[in-house]
């Protein structure tokens, strides 16, 4: 660590080597090696005079990158594909004439970022594929205990933890399904050439129009792809990077709103968020349980959740067949925002391995709102006994008034139910029987029961390998 110089937390706090190691300069360079490996194998197939041993040569220096010849020719050329070419070809004196050949700078640049979102998608894939795991097992843990529910964040008819936690999952399931469209839909920029043309591979194979064809098809399986996009300029089209960066965005947006619910719940002291043993929640105020993990979580997200708008700009701008304009703004948000989605999901699934429940919490917080939504089943359980309906509903509105000005200006319980118990008009009425919490959840528990079956458990058989892991954060 140089701690006189600039370091991206990004990195060295939040997300995994796994991440890092994708957008490495290792694995971004080897991979560009690669590709004229690729190259040249497929154009010496097809019958340009490339030999075996040159190709051999190419394979055998493929990893062993001297970064500082690179880096003096790159201070030299002002070029860095050509720089690595240079450098390519000291290691290689067989091999330096067919290095590239027939290739503009964005084959092995575009490629390789296509690769890198590849790989980062399936790597966030699987993180997310865990976070459902740990939000299911949850799900069915509590899946019958009521809670008090929200609608514009007044109380409103109740659910059950578990059905809350179904709703944080299915945000991901959406999220998950964008990503797993995005995968089948990726594709190599191929072998287009300066323009997208291949204007320089039909010169190579003299006009030979299916050669050139096959030469693409042949670069592309090499390198792991089924196909090439139908068409490019200079560079694929950088809408690609934006509905990418779309899928990253929504990941965010789901990881937000259930870290947002859970610093709600924290406050009101109903689910918290894990705490370590010897974790300081303030530096000044010893007491506190700061939900930190979901505080970072929101942070993170939000971070993602702005490179959105930076994709769709720079695709937006990109004139006729491409402007540079792109290059350092693409070498910044690609990888931070797998970086930051990394780094959110590993916070997510660390908090969802340990949440902490209260249902003692829970139950009074409910008990203390359940009064007043419990009064038209009264209402109805009272009229069934002979009552009249007009005048059931006027003594219950005005008992429910008393009740909320005793709650809000004097700061007491909720004692509706004492009132109506001491009204004679509701003798026949089992109070105590309509306060039972399960009566108001519907078929919530039902709703966990039949989501985990139909939606999680084939996600969870289609990803066995993502399931379980480690979910240690880093600070």
């Amino acid at each position: 660590m140089d701690l006189d110089q600039y370091e991206n937390p990004l990195i060295t706090r939040y997300s995994s080597p796994e991440m890092s190691a994708i957008w490495s300069p290792r694995r971004k360079f080897g991979t560009w090696r690669r590709l004229w490996v690729a190259l040249a194998e497929a154009e010496a197939e097809l019958g340009l005079p490339i030999s075996p041993e040159q190709i051999a040569e190419l394979r055998e220096h493929v990893d062993d990158i001297d970064f500082e010849a690179a880096e003096r020719y790159e201070h030299q050329l002002r070029h860095d594909v050509m720089a690595h070419v240079h450098a390519y070809g000291d290691a290689c004196p067989g091999a330096r004439a067919i290095i590239h050949l027939g290739a503009t700078s964005c084959y092995v640049g575009d490629n390789t970022e296509l690769l890198q979102m590849r790989d980062s998608l399936v790597l966030v894939r699987d993180r997310l594929v865990g976070v459902l795991d740990r939000l299911a097992r949850f799900a069915a843990e509590y899946r019958d205990l009521p809670c008090l529910a929200f609608t514009h964040m007044q109380p409103a008819q109740p659910t059950t933890v578990g059905k809350r936690a179904c709703l944080w999952a299915h945000d991901l399931v959406l999220d998950l399904t964008e990503i797993e469209h995005r995968l089948a839909e990726m594709k190599a920029r191929g072998a287009k050439g300066t323009t997208g043309t291949q204007a320089s591979f039909m010169e190579l194979f003299g006009g030979d129009h299916e050669k050139v064809r096959r030469l693409e098809e042949l670069v592309c399986r090499k390198m792991g792809f089924d196909a090439a996009y139908p068409v490019t300029g200079q560079t694929y089209s950088r809408k690609v990077d934006a509905q990418i960066l779309s899928v990253l965005s929504g990941v965010a947006q789901s990881a937000h709103k259930m870290a947002t619910d859970l610093r709600l719940l924290q406050h009101r002291k109903e689910m918290e968020e894990p705490f370590g043993e010897h974790q300081v929640g303030s530096s000044a105020m010893a007491y506190k349980r700061n939900p930190m993990r979901s505080e970072r979580i929101c942070s993170l997200a939000r971070f993602a959740m702005s490179l959105e708008s930076n994709a769709a700009a720079t695709h937006a701008v990109q004139w006729f067949e491409r402007t540079l304009d792109d290059s350092a703004n693409r070498r910044l948000v690609l990888p931070q925002a797998f970086l930051a989605i990394d780094a959110v999901l590993i916070l997510y699934q660390n908090v969802t391995a340990g949440l902490v429940v209260y249902p003692r919490v829970i139950a009074a917080n409910l008990e203390a709102e359940l009064p007043f939504m419990a009064t038209e089943n009264i209402l109805m359980d009272a009229v069934a006994a002979g009552g009249d309906r007009q005048d059931l509903h006027e003594r219950i509105r005005r008992h429910s008034q008393a009740a909320a000005a005793v709650v809000k200006q004097q700061g007491g319980r909720n004692d509706l139910i004492e009132r109506l118990a001491a009204d004679k008009a509701f003798s026949n009425v089992d109070l105590k029987a309509a306060l039972d919490p399960a009566k108001f959840i519907g078929r919530a528990p039902e709703q966990v029961d039949e989501f985990l079956a139909e939606v999680i458990a084939p996600i969870l058989r289609r990803y066995p390998d993502a399931l379980g892991g480690k979910t240690e954060v880093k600070v």
